[in-house]
């Protein structure tokens, strides 16, 4: 019986099969609670939806379209509505870039380290730790500006609104021109005679004070070939008479900020825009900033590491001078010895003077060997050098002392120390040295380090061999 009904079953249709189902299973439940209305098609899948389901849906769609529009803020609903480009022409849609547009994606409440497009009326040029320039532009171009020559009309929708500033990381020793390169790939082009071209940019920094014609007394005619320089920069005084000179793009941008920094600014001027660009220059202070914090730090670790090198420096060369003055104390023992046993024991000569004949060869041909052994000149010196080196080791390891540390530090502080001095002669100021290594002694430390005059490191000029007054210098150091 069940296998016939079964087969039954089966010959309907699935949507009038499905339909059977549903109205057997709802005969045998609660109306008011249970029943529910089966909705079939035709050649489909029957499928059921409840309709407290359904509405409960739609209700919760809705709360979340209504979410979605408040958290939209009016600024952000013009930017999704209008379409950011730079132009309709192949050229122009490929050169658009997505930091072209204003502030797109970006969260209004978060803070920003590039200040406000409408806030910045001047460029930057900042220093960074890894030695490189950064060059932060305001871009004054509307966002659907297509050409440097045709603003925007009036009548667009935030029609004064700019692009976000442009941040640009360059090398000292590029020319002027690979800035060029950079500035015209970021800024939409210039309608000329009917065709689109890039636009030309020019760099102009302040000329000399002495170029200024009717400024020129009879002590600045003597000087006329001399040009000054004062390293102040942005920090100099305000100059609104002053002339600008055009420079060439194959001028190193290092050479140039260095000449623009006899004045506040330099201009960059775009072909086709009505105003020129002003970037503010950095001064001395500015150029060195990280490498003299980083001299700074460098030099309290040489002086906490000084302090236990010249203790265990001092304690070595005591050693040696000690181990000098044993040797001698040595011999003035055997002399005595050779004089009791001859003159004053029955022995005599003749038992003493083979003795001390093999005696005085065997000690020459141990310190020929020793000196093989080390491959070092047969001198009071180079047995002291080695003394002192073995035991500044030993006192290293036991004092805690990283020599290679140590030899790194010292190095990468005389680096900075040059690039400071170069830095400094360029931009024709005088460097407080001491002030940024924390006093005389460090210095002191470098210039020895750098020379070897302390017996530990040498040149490769200069013997390596140190004299006995070197332990009487670190001596004075304490």
């Amino acid at each position: 019986m069940n296998h016939a009904l079964r087969r039954s079953t089966l010959g309907l249709s699935p949507g009038l099969r499905a339909s059977r189902l549903q109205q057997s299973f709802a005969k045998h439940q609660i109306p008011a609670v249970y029943r529910y209305e089966a909705a079939s098609t035709s050649f489909k899948r029957a499928f059921t939806t409840s309709r407290c389901f359904r509405q409960e849906a739609t209700a919760e769609s809705e709360q979340e379209a209504i979410a979605r529009r408040e958290d939209l803020s009016e600024k952000a609903r013009k930017r999704d509505m209008k379409k950011v480009t730079s132009g309709s022409s192949a050229q122009t849609l490929e050169n658009d870039r997505p930091w072209h547009r204003a502030d797109s994606g970006a969260d209004p409440d978060a803070p920003k380290d590039v200040p406000d497009n409408k806030g910045m009326k001047k460029g930057r040029l900042l220093t960074t730790p890894t030695r490189l320039l950064k060059l932060i532009l305001p871009m004054p171009f509307h966002p659907e500006q297509e050409h440097v020559n045709r603003p925007v009309k009036g009548d667009v929708d935030d029609a004064g609104e700019t692009v976000e500033p442009l941040a640009l990381l360059i090398h000292p020793h590029q020319p002027l021109s690979y800035l060029e390169r950079l500035i015209q790939a970021e800024i939409p082009p210039v309608q000329y005679k009917g065709r689109e071209k890039l636009p030309d940019i020019v760099f102009r920094a302040e000329a000399d004070q002495e170029e200024q014609e009717g400024k020129k007394d009879n002590k600045k005619k003597d000087n006329s070939n001399v040009a000054s320089y004062s390293g102040l920069g942005h920090e100099g005084p305000t100059n609104k008479e002053a002339n600008w000179v055009r420079w060439s793009g194959s001028t190193e941008i290092g050479d140039f900020i260095r000449d623009a920094a006899r004045g506040r600014e330099f201009a960059i001027n775009v072909e086709g825009f009505d105003r020129e660009l002003r970037v503010a220059v950095p001064s001395f202070r500015d150029r060195t900033y990280y490498m003299r914090m980083t001299l700074r730090r460098m030099s309290r670790d040489i002086d906490s590491m000084s302090k236990v090198k010249n203790e265990c420096d001092a304690l070595a060369h005591k050693g040696a001078h000690r181990l000098a003055q044993g040797g001698f104390a040595a011999l003035a023992s055997w002399w005595g010895v050779v004089y009791y046993v001859t003159f004053h024991t029955e022995a005599g000569w003749d038992l003493v003077e083979p003795v001390t004949y093999l005696a005085g060869l065997t000690t020459v041909m141990g310190a020929y060997l020793w000196f093989l052994y080390i491959s070092r000149d047969l001198s009071y010196k180079a047995a002291m050098k080695v003394t002192v080196s073995k035991r500044q080791a030993a006192l290293y390891q036991e004092r805690g002392f990283d020599q290679q540390r140590w030899d790194y530090i010292i190095h990468e502080a005389n680096d900075l120390r040059k690039e400071i001095k170069i830095i400094a002669s360029e931009y024709d100021v005088d460097w407080d040295e001491k002030k940024d290594l924390g006093g005389e002694e460090v210095k002191k430390v470098l210039e020895e380090e750098e020379q070897g005059r302390d017996g530990t490191k040498v040149t490769k000029d200069k013997d390596e061999d140190e004299g006995p007054e070197s332990s009487d210098k670190i001596k004075k150091k304490q």
